[in-house]
């Protein structure tokens, strides 16, 4: 039975500063407004249990945050898949704890509402259960998380879950393809294609949430196998090119908006993905719309420079400029109020 106890509810950490020096409205988010009904894990087990389909999305920053929480988004993830994402890695692998932490602050300052869960990078908890245990508890402690996901289901990996989650943290498991083991699965390719490795993944899944997982992700898998894994078990399935028939769906914020077009993403985009928008494209053209206007001096124009000095001190200005030497510089100003109004100092 999987891990629902009240025990594991999130224990949120407030990360955000309350200072004197912060304004009253901050410039990227605007003024605040009272905080929305948390999801936990009370909220996802009911909506499992109403048949109701999950929603999960993998996003790593403060922008991407808010908007997957003003969507309405149940779980936000943050994921290791940031190293290819965002740091241009070619696998999962290089990303750290450190960096992953990171980006955990800055997705729970953004996120109020999701559900939000970190992933453990690779090298974070394969040594030993004792290393398991202390990286999960600084993704709550120190990256505001709710839970933290771990990759795999061999013995020594259900160990480790066994061993966070009695340590109090909820942890999402991670079975089918999992990238950090891309080194012995021989690059990204699908799992669970032959009968036996359909049944060890099975098997897998099994023993996760027999040891406590409060749901598992199934990436990569062919549908029918995904939905007899849904079936087995009694904690929901959030899957990533798994088919239709699990608990719910999971999908990369950069991927479903079509947010990359440079031949790097391209290279690594799955082919399961859906794009919701070209997101990329408006991207591009809006930054190439930007270089020709301040090649041509067309911006700023009047509209984008609002800042004005009263023309009784700018009258001042050039006297004392010009009474210094410095003529170019009273010049300039001359120059730059008749470009801009028209103005006859």
């Amino acid at each position: 039975m999987g891990h629902w106890s009240p025990s594991s509810a999130p224990i949120r950490r407030q990360l955000t500063c309350i200072a004197s020096q912060l304004p009253d409205a901050r410039v990227y988010s605007g003024p605040s407004s009272p905080p929305p009904k948390r999801v936990t894990l009370r909220t996802l087990k009911a909506k499992y249990t109403k048949g109701e389909p999950l929603t999960m999305v993998t996003a790593y920053d403060y922008p991407s945050a808010v908007h997957v929480d003003e969507a309405g988004i149940d779980i936000l993830l943050v994921g290791d898949s940031v190293a290819m994402v965002v740091h241009g890695h070619d696998t999962t692998l290089p990303i750290t704890m450190e960096e992953m932490l990171v980006h955990c602050r800055a997705v729970c300052r953004g996120a109020r509402r999701p559900f939000l869960v970190g992933d453990l990078p690779f090298g974070s908890y394969e040594t030993s259960v004792r290393d398991a245990v202390i990286s999960a508890t600084r993704m709550l402690k120190e990256g505001g998380m709710d839970a933290v996901k771990l990759e795999g289901g061999s013995p020594a990996r259900v160990e480790a879950a066994r061993a966070i989650v009695e340590t109090g943290v909820a942890v999402m498991g991670h079975v089918g393809l999992t990238p950090q083991s891309i080194s012995a699965l021989g690059g990204f390719r699908p799992q669970a294609q032959v009968a036996e490795e359909a049944l060890g993944v099975l098997a897998q899944a099994q023993a996760l949430q027999r040891a406590g997982c409060f749901a598992l992700v199934l990436e990569c898998v062919p549908g029918p196998i995904a939905a007899a894994i849904t079936a087995s078990l009694t904690i929901p399935t959030i899957g990533i090119g798994a088919g239709p028939a699990t608990s719910g769906q999971v999908l990369v914020y950069h991927d479903l908006l079509g947010m990359m077009s440079h031949p790097h993403h391209a290279k690594v985009t799955p082919k399961f993905c859906k794009q919701y928008a070209h997101v990329g494209q408006a991207i591009q053209a809006a930054l190439q719309a930007y270089r020709e206007e301040v090649v041509s001096r067309t911006f700023p124009s009047n509209a984008y420079s609002p800042y004005r000095i009263p023309a009784e001190e700018l009258d001042m200005l050039v006297d004392q400029l010009r009474g210094s030497g410095a003529q170019a510089a009273a010049d300039a100003i001359i120059a730059a109020e008749k470009s801009m109004h028209g103005a006859n100092l």
